[in-house]
């Protein structure tokens, strides 16, 4: 046993395994990820560089790191193992559907089987365990009654501050109008209905439909480094999760911020 315990300790420190030790880490349990965009302020800000936890929702299909290529080239396959599946509100790193090289991060909003509309930008659920299900469970949200169902309007934004709309993004024409008002659709099955907390800002489900479970690859677990626009560092924010970076004060702080960002872009200073 000592003998094999040396053995493997004198292969983890050679070249090949460390290469080998690096890409397993890499496939099977955490990979870093950095956010580009703003669709998901102000829970996550541009800059922020994270460790997606990869076993969060079973085991999706390895990628060589930066070429994006399978490791099974020969297959089309984009998992491995079915796991546990994302759960209302989870924030989930995948594969954009049109173009599985390139990552999403985006807040699951409806699971398979839930129904969802859009209207004067508010986002009504109807969930699929039903209005007995609802009235029981979301008791102290508004709930809209339309096409003889319960629907439960904006039922994320109190567990999850970083949610808001663009107060200065009006109805006039020059924005998509899945932005304020997107007809009754259902969620199939094995898909999953994805949005930006930037809700007025963000490439979301709304515009290109749900996300089949195969393209799922993760959660973010915590960030490692993050870093504005201005490359000041943003000491505060490197250890924290997700939900950590809802709390007061990291969540007011990324609202100030963005504040006076949109104002800048809406040319308001």
């Amino acid at each position: 046993m000592k003998k094999t315990l040396k053995k493997a300790y004198k292969w983890s420190n050679s070249w090949t395994g460390t290469v080998v030790i690096v890409l397993f880490v890499i496939f099977f349990i955490a990979q870093a990820f950095r956010i580009p965009s703003g669709s998901m302020k102000d829970s996550l800000l541009i800059g922020d560089h994270l460790f997606a936890k990869k076993f969060a929702y079973g085991i999706s299909m390895p990628h060589i790191p930066f070429l994006e290529v399978s490791i099974m080239p020969w297959s089309n396959k984009l998992r491995l193992f079915d796991g546990d599946k994302p759960k209302h509100g989870d924030i989930v790193i995948f594969r954009y559907p049109k173009n599985i090289k390139q990552h999403f991060v985006k807040r699951c909003v409806a699971l398979p089987g839930d129904e969802l509309f859009v209207a004067n930008k508010n986002l009504f659920v109807h969930f699929k365990e039903g209005d007995d299900w609802m009235k029981k469970n979301y008791a102290k949200f508004e709930i809209a009654i339309f096409q003889d169902k319960l629907w439960v309007k904006n039922p994320y934004m109190k567990a999850h501050p970083g949610i808001h709309h663009d107060p200065n993004v009006v109805n006039d024409g020059r924005y998509p109008m899945p932005i304020f008002f997107m007809s009754p659709v259902k969620v199939p099955k094995d898909m999953y209905f994805m949005m930006g907390d930037n809700r007025d800002h963000s490439n979301d489900s709304r515009f290109w439909g749900p996300v089949p479970y195969d393209n799922i690859e993760g959660t973010p677990w915590f960030i490692y480094f993050s870093i504005d626009e201005n490359w000041v560092i943003r000491w505060d924010r490197m250890g924290k999760t997700p939900a950590e970076l809802e709390q007061p004060p990291y969540i007011e702080k990324a609202r100030e911020e963005r504040i006076e960002e949109d104002k800048k872009y809406h040319g308001l200073t």
